[in-house]
């Protein structure tokens, strides 16, 4: 496996944990109300998912130029 499977490959992982992360976060705040921590547990997670897209986007462009 290269480094740039390897790269495209984890950075693939995390964005789909944060999104895991993020959905589990919520769960509890929806289900018992008052906690607003995993409320923004989950907001920040899905935040970085989102950075991390964007991250993956510049990185496959500039993989595909190499």
């Amino acid at each position: 496996m290269s480094l740039k499977v390897f790269h495209i490959f984890f950075i693939t992982v995390a964005v789909l944990f944060a999104i895991g992360f993020g959905v589990w976060s919520l769960y509890p705040t929806f289900q018992h109300g008052n906690n607003t921590t995993f409320l923004w547990l989950g907001i920040g997670s899905f935040g970085v998912a989102v950075v991390l897209v964007l991250y993956g986007l510049k990185v496959f462009q500039k993989l595909l130029r190499l």
